[in-house]
Order: C-alpha cells, then structure tokens, then sequence
C-alpha cells in the first residue's frame, strides 16, 4: 500500500538532501513536487493545499534544529505534518462498564462490512479479551444474514439469529437482551447498505442509534474508491455521527488517497486497516508507523509486534541452540519457513523495513510473487523427504534425489539448488550471534533468495577460472 506515493516522496525528499544548501527555491521546488505526488494519489485537493501550506510555512520560518541539516529539517517537517493529516495518535476503540456495548458497523453495500464484523469479533476477543455477539440487522439484501452467520461460525464467535423477525429494531432489542442476560459484553451490529446513500438507509441508521445508544459507529471504506469512500464518509457523519473509520482492502490500494484524506475531512479518526481477506488480516492504524512506511522510514515496531505475536519463542530458543551446535535440519529449516509464513506475504514484511536497511532496494510484485513460488517449491521438496533424511541431509544421494523430485513435482536440479543453499545458509546462520528477529530475518532472506545466492557463486567461479587462464 501507499507504494506509487511513497516512491514519489522518497525521490523527492533525497534530491532535498543532495543540496549542499537548502534556498527558498528548493522548498518551493520540493513543495511543488509533493503537491503534485499527492494529487497524483487521488488526495483531497483541499487537504493538499492546506498540507503544502502547513509544510512551506513551517520549513521556511522555523530555526534549524542543532543536530538536523536544513535538509533533514524539511524531511522532518514533512514527517510531522503527515502524522498530523493522519491523524496525530492512533485511536483505540472506546468501551464503557455498560453493558452491552454496541458497535454499529455502517457503509455503503459492497465495501466489506459483514467481513470486517467478523474481523472486529475476531481482534476483540485475542486482543481485549472481550466477548462479543454478532447481528446482521440487514434484512434486505438476499442471504445478508446467512453470510454474517457463516462467519461466525467460522472465526468461532456466537450470532445472534432471530429468522423471524426482520424488523431491524425488534432485532436489535432483542440482541441487546441477549447480551443482558447472557453476559456478552459487545456487540457488533452489521447495518444494511446500499449502492448509494439514500434518505431511507440514513432514517433506520438513525432510529437504530437511538435505540442501542452505540459507544462507536464505525464507518467502512473501500479504500480502492479513494475521494468516493471520503464523501460517502462525510455524507454518513453529517446525517449519523461516525466515530471512526475502517479502510478496508487496503493491501490493494498503491495510492493511498482516502487514507491520507479522510481525517482531515470528516474530522473522524481511522481506527482499523484490512490488509486482507483472512479473518486476522486486520490491524490497528498508527499514523505514525503509516507515515514511516510512506517515507521509507520502514516499520519496524509493527514488525516486531508481528514476530512475537506469530513466531513460537520456545521453538525460536530452540532453533538458536541447534544453530549454536550446528544441528540445523532441514526439518528445522522447513518449520522456520512456515512460521515466516504466518507473518504475511514477503511484500508486506519488505514494506515494513527501512528502505536505507535494504540497500534501497524495492522488489517488484513480479519479483515477491517469484521468491514466494519459490519458497513452496522449497516446502514441497522438503516435504518429500522421509523423517531420516530431514534429520540429516548426507544422506541424500542420486537416487534419493531422484525420488525427491519425483514425489515434489520438481527436477533434480531444483532440489540439488536448493539442498545447496541450505548448507551455503546454515553456515551463515551458523555465524549469527543474535537470535529473536535478527535470527528471523536472516533464515527469511537465506530462504527467500536461493536462486540470487547461486547465480552469485556461479559468476564468482566463472571470474577465478579467467584468472587461472591468465
């Protein structure tokens, strides 16, 4: 996400900081080019120039920091001032003692509302420890109701189902005295859509916030529609009162101009970003992390936080010991791939490293979609060995090899390559002091480049071979 702005900021901001001396022509030049990378990501225009403005205003007329060339200055007065269009500080969901507490998830139809309830659900329960119970009041559109309740059956959460009563309010009055008498201390209420906002909708919207009283009313937004999901927001919180905001199908938009806009123009923070189809593909919003991802500052914390959320630390302790003891398997170099697995795609893990740590590297969708394809090709071989051969790769000769790559679906020479890295990675992992995320990100980018690490031994050889000639 964010990755067409991002390249353009970046490019931008290192040509600030090749001038030996900052004029009042290079801010302006620079200026010029943000405001044109931010309309060019579908950003308000009103929010731009007031962005542009704040920026200017504040690089010109301010003192320089002691320890910041005026450079790094503007850098800095860009990084300030996009937290602040974000939003200042990450906002979390407000719950009171009452009981229950309601959340109306409101939006126009198609903009993933039903999954993100669910999602929510989700997150409540591993997070906050709440327990909430699930009603679809959309009594309109065809099996609405039965979509809710597949979810709930599938990320295990309870749904309150009534099939006959498709009164919205009588659902919501006795959802609530479910939540009373059986102890649910939230719940998240699916509202109906439609394709656009009309009169009716924005009537039973209102009728059912008088009568649950929500502490939230969280507005969903596909970010794919960039300034339409920014007006239908505005529309729903002059007529509603939205408290916040989820950005869904967030991991599709290289733009990121309803993020950058919404804030700023409803006035509502964004609480919630989807960054996925899966039931856990939901995080919270840090403007500040957002702000580093878009500057190529990386992200690091929420990295981290991913790391020990998903990695296994008795197994992660356990690795670090073989390592030290040179007893790393292939069974051990298998479960280390699926754990890194479980973090997420490799695009997204790259997005969150500084883009100075990577050399300034960025990999093409192209590129990650090929070190992931390779990644499970790796799998399916390792998978195709029996227990002893895990355990202990010199056992692997031809005839062995063969069967591997009969049982893998692969040629020999994949798995030749691949056993190869494996013994070229563990002895650089051999070296590795550190274990934790030092450790994951060595065994990530030991796994996820084989093919770079052999095509560099190859001209390697091929370079000592001319020198023998010679």
């Amino acid at each position: 996400m964010f990755e067409a702005l991002s390249d353009k900021l970046k490019k931008v901001l290192k040509d600030l900081r090749g001038q030996g001396r900052l004029t009042e022509a290079h801010i302006e030049a620079a200026t010029r080019e943000i405001r044109i990378a931010l309309l060019e990501a579908d950003v308000n225009f009103k929010v731009v120039k007031t962005f542009v403005d704040r920026v200017k205003e504040k690089a010109l007329g301010q003192e320089v920091i002691g320890s910041l060339s005026p450079a790094q200055q503007v850098v800095k007065v860009v990084y300030d001032e996009m937290i602040e269009m974000l939003g200042g500080t990450s906002t979390q969901l407000l719950f009171t003692k009452r009981i229950p507490n309601v959340v109306m998830i409101v939006g126009l139809q198609g903009s993933g509302k039903t999954t993100t309830t669910g999602k929510l659900a989700r997150l409540l329960v591993e997070t906050q420890k709440r327990r909430p119970l699930l009603l679809s009041v959309d009594v309109y559109r065809p099996a609405a109701r039965q979509q809710l309740s597949i979810i709930g059956q599938t990320i295990g959460q309870p749904v309150f189902e009534a099939p006959e009563i498709n009164d919205p309010l009588e659902l919501c009055r006795r959802a609530v005295r479910e939540c009373e008498q059986t102890g649910y201390d939230t719940l998240l209420i699916d509202t109906a859509g439609r394709l656009h906002i009309d009169e009716e909708l924005m009537a039973e919207l209102q009728q059912i916030k008088r009568e649950t009283i929500p502490s939230e009313i969280l507005f969903i937004a596909d970010a794919m529609t960039g300034q339409d999901a920014v007006r239908s927001a505005q529309q729903f919180h002059e007529q509603v009162g939205l408290t916040g905001v989820i950005l869904t199908k967030m991991e599709g938009d290289s733009r990121g101009g309803a993020a950058l806009s919404i804030k700023e123009v409803t006035g509502q923070p964004i609480k919630f970003l989807g960054v996925g189809e899966r039931y856990d593909a939901i995080e919270p919003f840090y403007p500040d992390r957002i702000t580093q991802r878009i500057l190529g500052m990386g992200d690091v914390l929420s990295l981290i936080e991913k790391v020990q959320a998903e990695v296994d630390q008795e197994k992660a302790l356990e690795l670090q010991q073989k390592l030290a003891r040179d007893k790393f398997s292939l069974e051990d170099f298998r479960d280390q791939l699926r754990q890194m697995k479980r973090l997420g795609s490799l695009d997204k893990l790259l997005d969150m490293l500084p883009s100075n740590l990577l050399g300034g590297m960025r990999m093409t969708p192209e590129q990650t979609a090929e070190m992931e394809h390779k990644l499970k090709i790796t799998d399916a071989i390792i998978s195709s060995m029996t227990p002893e051969e895990r355990r202990d790769h010199t056992l692997l000769n031809g005839s062995r090899r063969k069967r591997i790559a009969r049982g893998s679906g692969t040629a020999v020479q994949e798995v030749n390559q691949m056993i190869n890295e494996y013994t070229e990675m563990r002895k650089m992992m051999r070296m590795m002091t550190s274990g934790g995320l030092g450790g994951m990100m060595g065994g990530m980018m030991g796994g996820g480049l084989p093919s770079f690490g052999a095509g560099t031994r190859r001209k390697a050889t091929k370079r000592r071979k001319k020198k023998k000639k010679h």
